[in-house]
């Protein structure tokens, strides 16, 4: 038998609806990310469950990457004949901010969304990565290599 009112998951589905879920466009709620460098490039995925890859929006503004999904209910616009009995999903906005380091390159960002997951990989900088650098002396030909 299904319940149709039950007094504390109504209290439990307000205070998830007010901390855990989805946002606005003002007020948008934080998405759920892991985050690790592999060899020459830093990862970040974001879990995006039932969220359009149409819906995510990605940019990048000097060091800081934007990333803003809005997942929307599947009967969107179809309200006529719609008798709920159960809304636990959540819906709204979403957005995260993350500051990059002036050791990666902005200009070189991939992103893929496959099952629910944003992966975006952000390669290591030239620039940032170890190099040899050679030292000359000034009293002979000779030189030296070291490595840094």
């Amino acid at each position: 038998m299904l319940m149709r009112t039950d007094p504390f998951r109504a209290l439990d589905r307000l205070a998830a609806q007010a901390f855990e879920s989805g946002g606005t466009w003002s007020r948008p709620a934080a998405m759920p990310m892991d985050a690790w460098r592999h060899g020459d490039e830093f990862v970040v995925e974001f879990d995006l469950p039932g969220i359009d890859p149409d819906a995510v929006e990605l940019s990048v503004e000097r060091n800081t990457l934007t990333v803003k999904a809005e997942r929307r209910p599947s009967h969107a616009g179809t309200t006529d004949g719609i008798e709920w009995v159960a809304s636990e999903r959540a819906y709204g906005v979403y957005s995260r901010q993350l500051f990059l380091g002036d050791n990666l390159d902005t200009n070189a960002i991939h992103a893929s969304y496959e099952a629910g997951v944003l992966r975006i990989r952000i390669p290591v900088a030239e620039s940032a990565k170890p190099r040899s650098i050679t030292i000359e002396s000034g009293h002979s030909t000779d030189r030296t290599q070291i490595n840094a």
